[in-house]
């Protein structure tokens, strides 16, 4: 054989050694990855999750130990792979498909590669030792046991089973107490709720810990998904600077208490220590949870916010505005904006936007009744009130009111009202603000889009302000939107403010006037200490002479709706003209049932 025959079989049985030799390596990295530096805790978290990582990576991203598939199987793969590599993606925008996807991946890897089994899984979290469970182990058993019987009402329910949201008194308060979910409150929840827990059951819960730690939300992550009205973390706690921290611990007195206090008496924690809920109006702070770092709480904020790449949070741009991927509300903030790391997801409870549902106390439906006549009616109304008093939930559900013939176009900062979603047959389209296009500039392509009603998720902004009172002059049959004023006349002075400072006008009286002039009706939405929502007003802006008038129409007094001034005459022959002949009638004996004198009765 000459030499270059024998340079080509050299070539070849390189060739042929090396890619054995890298499917070798690729067969034992998980092998090998088992058997490290001795004195680690195979069965800590730490471990588990570092294992997932490489395994997933080696799965997702490492193709060395395909060679020699036929098409087929190589075909399989890829797509196995694609996919992998897509739920990913989606499972840190709260895709809860792909969650589950990566879920039964990192299932099959613990018991398959891992090892883990009912022999040994007690290692990981002692579920056999009642005792030396922590809290977070307690609640996320406890969690896990209500969510089989109860889904994403599991939360709330245990919370009403066990009046979790009660606030919570020391002796030397005086009596107004905290919101709060502590490790006794656990305990005694635990205690009460705990059984054996079958091996699958047990793994379930060791794969959404792993989960929650590698690719999900920390220690929210179940929480996130649960019926509530949102969740936050990093708004309370001495922010991560370890100096601030050290002089705090160097302040403490000899004799004192180990654990430094704040001036309420309470233990001083930190940032990461800070894991809130929004539940009924209330804001309760689950006491026994933490990210455990700054870096943990760090990781979830700049991964929560990513649906739909809504740009970089970064230091020059210090907060980020976005919706996941079931519609909730993120807003995320870091440092130098912010003196910490933290985020707010708000989530709004599409299914019960109903009137109904929302408005209780006695005589309700007074109000209930009036709403949906005011949307027949055409009314230009605003929903007022302070954050987390339900403005946009009564928006959701009195949009419901308004004739399905109608064209809705929706304005918001981000998409929250997902109106298409609750009524999906109906012409309905909606804008947000992006980093290069205004709400003003959204607000001026909305006349060139055939829309018969416009509404404004939240006017916040005095362009936003002044334009929206040009369109309800103008370019729709009426409009609704949300202020944040705490008075009927605060919110005609806001209103009145941005158009001067627009320079729209640059006479105050005229200015209010032509607010006053648009502005028919403002239900003021009120939320009390113990998170108890209502309608604490409704009010009719009647014109004058170069002014206006405060006409309360319905007001809450001591627990029920009462009727105060009739709506004047002017408004219910506005509003009668825009109903159809069935519904002009059934609103004349309405008014004429609660306010005579406002039909000549």
């Amino acid at each position: 054989m000459n030499a270059a025959g024998l340079n080509l079989i050299g070539i070849i049985t390189l060739v042929a050694v090396c890619l054995a030799c890298l499917w070798l390596k690729a067969k034992s990295s998980g092998e090998s990855f088992l058997h490290r530096a001795p004195g680690r805790d195979r069965y800590s978290f730490t471990e588990l999750i570092a294992y997932v990582k490489h395994q997933i990576h080696e799965l997702s991203r490492n193709p060395s130990n395909e060679w020699g598939m036929n098409e087929e199987a190589w075909n399989r793969k890829v797509k196995v792979r694609a996919e992998l590599r897509q739920a990913l993606r989606g499972c840190t925008y709260g895709d809860q498909q792909d969650k589950r996807y990566v879920k039964s991946f990192i299932r099959d890897l613990l018991v398959r590669g891992y090892g883990i089994s009912e022999e040994n899984i007690d290692l990981i979290i002692p579920f056999r030792d009642r005792e030396r469970l922590n809290a977070q182990d307690r609640f996320e058993i406890v969690l896990y046991l209500y969510r089989r019987r109860h889904g994403e009402m599991a939360l709330s329910t245990l919370i009403e089973d066990y009046d979790l949201d009660q606030p919570k008194c020391r002796s030397d308060e005086d009596g107004t107490g905290i919101f709060e979910i502590n490790a006794e409150d656990v305990d005694s929840v635990f205690y009460r709720e705990y059984r054996l827990l079958s091996f699958p059951e047990k793994l379930d819960l060791v794969v959404q810990r792993v989960y929650q730690m590698y690719k999900g939300f920390s220690v929210i992550d179940a929480i996130r998904e649960q019926n509530i009205d949102g969740v936050s973390g990093g708004v309370s706690g001495i922010p991560g600077n370890q100096s601030l921290w050290q002089r705090i611990e160097d302040e403490i007195e000899p004799g004192g208490p180990e654990i430094p206090l704040d001036q309420d008496g309470r233990q001083i924690t930190r940032s990461w220590d800070s894991v809130w809920i929004f539940y009924k109006g209330k804001s309760i702070r689950l006491s026994f949870l933490s990210f455990g770092s700054e870096a943990e709480l760090k990781r979830v904020c700049q991964n929560i916010y990513k649906f739909n790449l809504p740009g970089q949070l970064s230091e020059a741009n210090g907060f980020k505005v976005n919706e996941l991927k079931d519609g909730s509300r993120v807003v995320v903030v870091r440092p130098p904006f912010a003196e910490s790391w933290a985020f707010f997801v708000r989530k709004f409870d599409v299914k019960n936007a109903v009137l109904e549902g929302l408005i209780q106390g006695n005589n309700s439906n007074l109000p209930i009744e009036l709403l949906k006549y005011l949307m027949k009616g055409s009314r230009i109304t605003s929903i007022t009130g302070s954050q987390g008093s339900g403005k946009t939930t009564l928006l959701m559900a009195m949009i419901k009111h308004i004739y399905p013939s109608y064209t809705l176009r929706v304005q918001e900062m981000s998409f929250e009202l997902h109106l298409r979603r609750i009524y999906s047959t109906r012409n309905i389209l909606t804008f947000r603000e992006t980093e290069y296009i205004s709400g003003q500039a959204g607000l001026d392509l909305q006349k060139k889009t055939d829309g018969t009603v416009n509404i404004l998720g939240e006017v916040a902004t005095d362009e936003v302000a002044a334009w929206m009172i040009q369109m309800a002059q103008v370019a729709s049959l009426f409009t609704l939107f949300t202020h944040h004023a705490k008075t009927f006349r605060d919110l005609i002075e806001s209103l009145r403010n941005s158009l001067l400072k627009t320079g729209m006008f640059r006479d105050e009286k005229i200015a209010e006037y032509q607010v006053a002039g648009v502005l028919d009706f403002d239900i003021h939405l009120c939320k009390d200490y113990q998170g108890n929502r209502y309608i604490e007003r409704i009010t009719e802006c009647c014109r004058l002479n170069e002014s206006y008038q405060e006409r309360v129409i319905v007001e809450y007094r001591n627990g029920a709706y009462v009727p105060v001034k009739p709506i004047s005459a002017h408004s219910l022959k506005e509003m009668s003209k825009e109903m159809t002949p069935e519904d002009a009638a059934a609103f004349e004996r309405f008014a004429g049932m609660y306010w005579r004198e406002a039909i000549g009765a």
